[in-house]
């Protein structure tokens, strides 16, 4: 059929049909009926218990041995600055680090090369309010890592695929990608789901596994429950609650099974034995008006705690520490911050005068 037969088939033909009306009338009734619960968007799936494990546990900022940096911005708008560490006696650190950022609205970009040679980069793009591609790559002596991840948030939903070390050139593709998915259905309750396929190299097959995770928020607490589906490792079944006692004192508990096949062989969730390996872990984080301090307790005897200080506008002190009570062994971390900021950037900042650019981090 010519353009011309197709220019003068009646638009009414197709709006005045039965069926797509119906399809029309069940969509538009379905947004009304989505518009009225008021959702809001629950982040993503990896972070579904982000403020347990991003927040009061201590995974993102122990460390141990003696560790100094130095931070100079260059510029609040858009964001720009250098940084210098060194660290003595520190486990995987490098005795030096350079690292530098910058950020503005649409993009963010972060480069860290340490002494020993290993180079980190990081890049972030928005390419609109809903989609954000996130590239972390690694280059180390042992060991390269690269990461591309584009996720886009809806208004009550949010959808992230991600591929580590992706490689199509030896006949075959290999690596590992993910793919999830979180939804709220409720202005409380939001369900999600997370794939995996990965394959290690060409001679050995793909594996692949499901998890599922719900995530609950009532006035000052949250809940969340990941399960993950049986795959080469087994199953695995994890729990966190975080509660805000008050408004600076917040607590966090994790709970974690996991099942996995005997070592003879013959074991499964179907018959046969079963290792099970459980961990519980519980923490609080209390905020005072110049400090932070965090402590963690877990069920492999270990007591960790860690406190930030800012002494000075400019500098901060952070002392950490963890006693393995099982091991008989004790680690001590002591760092200090400095942040040398030039006074027309004080000037600035105590103006109001400059604001900084919403980063895409």
């Amino acid at each position: 059929m010519d353009d011309g037969k197709l220019a003068s088939i009646p638009t009414g033909l197709v709006n005045d049909n039965a069926l797509v009306s119906a399809v029309r009338n069940t969509y538009l009734s379905f947004l009304e009926r989505r518009d009225a619960l008021g959702l809001s968007n629950p982040g993503t799936f990896e972070n579904i218990n982000r403020e347990v494990s991003r927040d009061v546990f201590l995974t993102n900022f122990m460390f141990t041995g003696l560790r100094a940096e130095w931070n100079k911005p260059i510029s609040n708008s858009p964001i720009f600055q250098l940084s210098h560490q060194l660290s003595m006696g520190a486990q995987g650190m490098s005795p030096y680090t350079f690292s530098a950022l910058y950020g503005s609205s649409k993009v963010f970009l972060q480069g860290t090369m340490e002494s020993d040679g290993s180079l980190v980069a990081r890049s972030n793009y928005r390419w609109n309010d809903s989609l954000i591609t996130k590239t972390n790559a690694q280059i180390q002596s042992s060991q390269s890592m690269l990461s591309i991840e584009n996720d886009y948030s809806g208004r009550d939903f949010t959808a992230s695929l991600k591929a580590m070390n992706p490689s199509i050139i030896e006949g075959g593709v290999k690596g590992i990608f993910i793919a999830s998915y979180l939804q709220s259905v409720t202005p409380s309750l939001a369900l999600g789901i997370e794939a995996v396929w990965q394959r290690v190299a060409m001679n050995s097959g793909p594996e692949a596994l499901l998890s599922y995770g719900a995530r609950y928020k009532g006035s000052d607490w949250i809940a969340s429950l990941q399960m993950q589906t049986e795959g080469p490792q087994g199953s695995a079944i994890s729990s966190s609650y975080w509660r805000k006692l008050t408004d600076k004192v917040s607590v966090g508990t994790d709970l974690s099974l996991q099942f996995a096949p005997g070592l003879s062989g013959q074991g499964g969730l179907m018959g046969g034995s079963l290792q099970k390996e459980g961990s519980a872990s519980a923490g609080a984080k209390y905020e005072f008006r110049a400090s932070t301090f965090r402590a963690q307790v877990d069920s492999k005897g270990r007591l960790s705690c860690l406190l930030e200080k800012t002494i000075l506008p400019a500098v901060r002190v952070t002392f950490a520490g963890e006693m393995d009570h099982l091991k008989q062994q004790a680690k001590v971390g002591v760092g200090v911050s400095v942040e040398a900021m030039s006074e027309d950037l004080m000037e600035q900042a105590e103006k109001g005068g400059v604001q900084a650019p919403a980063v895409p981090f």
